[in-house]
């Protein structure tokens, strides 16, 4: 069965005559005929009386209401994803980890919201494994994450690259290595960690950086916002390694300061950072408002952050 089977048989019951039906869907009678023949073999009953007037059987009765329903709903899909392709989308959903949602996203949101005051946008804050997981389940349009190449490695994802930043500790202005200007993770082994809950990026960077200098660490609390270790951090001994989007809450709390960590042969002598990238599938590019908010991310969120690298160095070093 197919769907030009059931527009002629539609057009024939409307009009009651083959050849008029042949007019109103644009093609011959004999094709008309040959389309309700066809039907009548699929189904094994004569869905027409073939006389001067078409009139249908108690076959064709059966199957009108139905026909009429599949191509009611074929024309409203057509239309929907017609629609869908001119930018009349209904929402986007984004999800982005929490850095990046108080800071970095949302003079996107804005120009968003500008260009597409139509579209209603909704934004959650996630981990970036929770993140990239509801994108490949269709759930959200975008994710921005901190990159993992052996998660966003698939055929079907865009990875776009947003910019990177290095990992600093965040304490209490007073902690006893508030005096250090460098920090090695030896150092930081001795004193409690504060971490992000399982399924954000950071809690497994942190995990396998003190794995692979052979140190143990205690994780004695697992948080998943930036104020909430803020709060938390400024009490007493307690240590978060955080990356230094985090750094606008020292700027704000003078009892909290960061300090950068050490570059360790482990890590190739250089600084430990992060990537942070926006993810989205293939397919989904070829919606104008989907298209139009991976552009501007990429337009404004860099920019960003490469003047907060330049601030972030001179609060690291601060006494």
């Amino acid at each position: 069965m197919r769907l030009e089977q059931l527009q002629a048989f539609l057009s024939v019951a409307k009009t009651g005559n083959f050849q008029q039906a042949a007019h109103e869907c644009g093609v011959t009678q004999s094709t008309v005929s040959r389309q309700i023949q066809g039907l009548e073999a699929d189904l094994g009953i004569p869905l027409f009386h073939r006389s001067s007037i078409a009139k249908l059987t108690v076959g064709g009765e059966v199957l009108l209401p139905h026909a009429r329903r599949i191509c009611q709903e074929w024309q409203t899909a057509q239309q929907e994803v017609s629609e869908l392709l001119a930018g009349k989308q209904q929402e986007l959903c984004v999800a982005a980890i929490p850095s990046l949602c108080s800071y970095g996203l949302p003079l996107v949101l804005q120009r968003f919201c500008w260009s597409y005051p139509e579209v209603q946008l909704r934004v959650t804050a996630l981990g970036s494994d929770r993140a990239l997981k509801v994108l490949k389940d269709g759930l959200v349009d975008l994710a921005l994450i901190m990159h993992n190449r052996f998660l966003t490695h698939s055929a079907e994802l865009v990875v776009d690259p947003l910019f990177e930043e290095t990992i600093a500790v965040l304490m209490a202005a007073d902690h006893a290595l508030a005096g250090e200007k460098l920090l090695s993770w030896e150092a930081i082994s001795h004193y409690p960690q504060v971490v992000f809950k399982d399924g954000y990026g950071m809690q497994r960077l942190v995990h396998e950086q003190f794995s692979k200098h052979n140190l143990q660490y205690r994780a004695v609390l697992e948080l998943n916002t930036l104020d909430a270790f803020r709060g938390v951090i400024r009490q007493g001994e307690f240590l978060a390694v955080l990356p230094e989007s985090a750094v606008k809450l020292a700027c704000e709390d003078p009892r909290v300061i960061f300090r950068p960590l050490q570059p360790s042969l482990q890590d190739g002598g250089k600084t430990l950072s992060r990537q942070v990238v926006l993810v989205t599938t293939r397919d989904r590019l070829s919606i104008p408002p989907i298209e139009s908010f991976r552009a501007l991310a990429l337009e404004y969120i860099p920019p960003q952050f490469t003047r907060q690298a330049a601030i972030a160095t001179g609060i690291g070093n601060r006494k």
